[in-house]
């Protein structure tokens, strides 16, 4: 007889896991996810707007993991020709031998450059802060100076890395942390870093420092290249921080076409997805160690669905708050725990009064970028994507529109969130105009508005006893913790999927130490290099 699983969430933790189960699980398992949204893929989905796309929140496909890496491309194939923007530039990439063609077929991964910088006072630094000709000049002699000495200072005199903040000084110095993070910080999470763990530091750009740009800078120069090729050193991509890479990988209609090809091949090997089947409730067993069933509210009614297993990918505090009996001190940590939402804009401009100054040809010279960081505190606006850039695909006139996406950070319970659309379409032409990108929000030809709750799980706040919560968690057997939010983690998208990996290799081989699913991006070099 099977064993029903019951998964929490159609994002990609959930997804993945769902697929592997079926894939490995040899007719031994029934999977149904349920899923709250109408959508597939969580934050990770594609919005369709007319004929154009928009990415929410931005996803590069990069991972030091091989079996992430294969697991991609067996879903979605490398492109064997070029796209349509690299044929009219006549760009010269590697495409794999028999690869689709994505002028052709839609089922296609694409080769795409990543061009990420900082706008700041008008100006743009590379993100990460390039040490190059172009920054110094931007920053200024005097004021380049000045990094370069509190650089030093920070490497003599180290901080004790018990914030955020002391995190970055370590790494970059003050000069650099006042410029570069401190308000993008404050932007992002609605907090000063001093009042942020340094773990989020650690998670999301760990191994990254000045040096770690100067040994990047430095491997790629000619003579360096040539003693590695000597040496036998393996120099790609695999031996170099996240932050750094220059090439990643992007599904030709974005990143909601992996998800929902993977939930078309889930369903073809008897998989079923409920979507508006918002979880409500789950039921334990007389001794607290087991879940025995879910409540779910479907279509105004409410739904029990009993299982044998449970996979999590919903927030930790509202799996916990829908959970009975929880120890009050568990229940305590879990509804403190903090989250980020934000609101991103799809805006449909003629053209961006930005100029490409870069030596990178785009289709009608726009600036190369797929996302730009604004660090100037004077406007909202946290981070901007040009659609264009990630695939030309995504735009329906790619050759005389450029379709950009706007990303504001908020809580849930602020005025800009609850803003109607046309009052939020009002304040961002206020901000583009402002920014210098547009001359007049009568530039903006259409716009579409998304907002995400829950959408950055935070490190501060009941944070810091979350090993407690997850001591518990662990307390229910037949309970699997996974993803970003069914984690309370800031994972990137490779990370979510293989706590997802690892959750099914436990259910599979039946083991009870759930330790391997948690330290998934948690220890220094988990596999972050090789």
């Amino acid at each position: 007889m099977s064993k029903r699983v019951v998964i929490i969430g159609a994002g990609p933790a959930g997804l993945t896991a769902g697929y592997e189960l079926l894939k490995q699980g040899n007719g031994e398992y029934e999977v149904v996810i349920l899923e709250e949204s109408n959508e597939i893929g969580g934050i990770s989905r594609t919005v369709r707007h007319y004929g154009n796309r928009m990415d929410i929140g931005g996803h590069r496909f990069f991972s030091k993991s091989d079996e992430v890496t294969q697991w991609w491309e067996n879903m979605m194939p490398m492109q064997g020709k070029p796209a349509y923007d690299d044929k009219v530039l006549k760009r010269k990439k590697k495409y794999k031998r028999n690869g689709p063609d994505p002028e052709t077929e839609d089922r296609v991964m694409l080769v795409r450059n990543r061009v990420s910088r900082i706008y700041y006072k008008d100006k743009f630094f590379d993100y990460p802060v390039s040490l190059k000709w172009q920054t110094i000049k931007n920053m200024g002699f005097v004021t380049t100076v000045r990094a370069g000495f509190s650089y030093l200072y920070a490497c003599i005199h180290k901080k004790e890395e018990t914030s955020l903040e002391n995190f970055y000084i370590n790494r970059f110095g003050r000069v650099l942390y006042h410029m570069f993070f401190e308000g993008y910080t404050e932007k992002l999470w609605g907090r000063h870093p001093r009042d942020i763990s340094a773990d989020w530091g650690a998670q999301r750009v760990k191994g990254l420092s000045i040096l770690a740009i100067l040994h990047d800078m430095l491997s790629k120069l000619p003579l360096a290249q040539a003693l590695n090729k000597k040496q036998g050193r393996d120099n790609n991509r695999k031996t170099t921080e996240t932050s750094l890479i220059e090439e990643f990988y992007y599904p030709k209609y974005g990143p909601g076409q992996m998800w929902e090809t993977t939930a078309e091949k889930f369903m073809r090997m008897g998989g079923v997805i409920k979507k508006s089947a918002k979880v409500v409730k789950l039921h334990q067993k007389s001794d607290k160690s087991f879940i025995s069933s879910v409540d779910y509210e479907s279509g105004g009614k409410i739904h029990t669905l009993e299982g044998d297993i449970f996979i999590s990918s919903m927030p930790v505090k509202n799996l916990l708050e829908g959970m009975e009996e929880v120890p009050q001190n568990i229940r305590r940590i879990a509804s403190g725990l903090p989250y980020r939402d934000f609101v991103t804009v799809g805006v449909l401009v003629k053209r961006l009064k930005l100029k490409n100054e870069t030596k990178l040809k785009t289709l009608n010279n726009i600036v190369p970028d797929c996302w730009i960081y604004v660090q100037d505190t004077g406007v909202r606006l946290g981070r901007i994507q040009i659609f264009n850039n990630w695939s030309p695909y995504m735009v329906e006139d790619v050759e005389d529109k450029v379709w950009i996406g706007l990303e504001y950070f908020c809580n849930e319970n602020d005025r800009f969130f609850h803003l109607s659309e046309k009052q939020c379409l009002k304040y961002v032409g206020r901000e583009l105009v402002k920014m210098k990108l547009i001359s007049s929000p009568e530039d903006i030809l259409d716009a579409h508005r998304e907002k995400v709750k829950k959408a950055y799980p935070a490190y501060f706040d009941t944070y810091c006893e979350m090993p407690k919560v997850i001591e518990y968690l662990n307390t229910i057997e037949n309970l699997y913790c996974v993803g970003r939010n069914g984690q309370h983690r800031y994972n990137n998208m490779d990370h979510s999927m293989m706590t997802a990996f690892e959750a099914v290799k436990n259910i599979l081989h039946h083991i009870s130490d759930k330790s391997n699913i948690w330290n998934v991006n948690v220890e220094g070099e988990y596999h972050e290099s090789k």
